[in-house]
């Protein structure tokens, strides 16, 4: 029988990989359509001054965030970013739906095919997803 140790490190790969995944599809399908992303975001009423950088930064973000998930010793650090970016996410989201006449949407692939209550929803598992792998690492640094 598996003991407790062994699941939550299962666990903690499963994450790993899921938000691998998921950072580089994003970045992915933001690059492949670089033209529509950047012209969602310019049409922001929170980033449009910044869409270009923001259009650059948040794909090579996730990139480098799925890239920290593959060095071991930078495992930790990932789960925090990757909560952080979520996090801020999912702020964005919340705060356009809430205060804005016009609401674009910069997500690629298939979180384009989402209503806004499921991308907020997939957003919040992601989220406790990272809190939970970082708080497990946090006590289980040998892990």
């Amino acid at each position: 029988m598996e003991s407790g140790k062994g699941y939550a490190k299962k666990f903690i790969k499963v994450a790993a990989s899921l938000f691998i995944l998921l950072f580089v599809y994003a970045a992915s399908s933001k690059f492949m359509d670089f033209h529509g992303f950047r012209t969602q975001l310019g049409q922001s009423p929170i980033i449009t001054a910044y869409a270009d950088w923001v259009a650059w930064g948040i794909p090579l973000l996730e990139l480098a965030i799925a890239g920290l998930f593959i060095v071991p010793k930078f495992m930790l650090s990932a789960f925090y970013a990757s909560f952080s970016l979520m996090t801020m996410f999912t702020t964005y989201i919340i705060l356009i739906l809430n205060f804005s006449d016009f609401i674009p949407c910069s997500c690629g692939g298939v979180l384009e095919d989402l209503g806004w209550t499921e991308h907020i929803v997939f957003n919040v598992i992601f989220i406790a997803i990272a809190a939970s792998s970082a708080f497990y690492l946090e006590r289980n640094p040998k892990t």
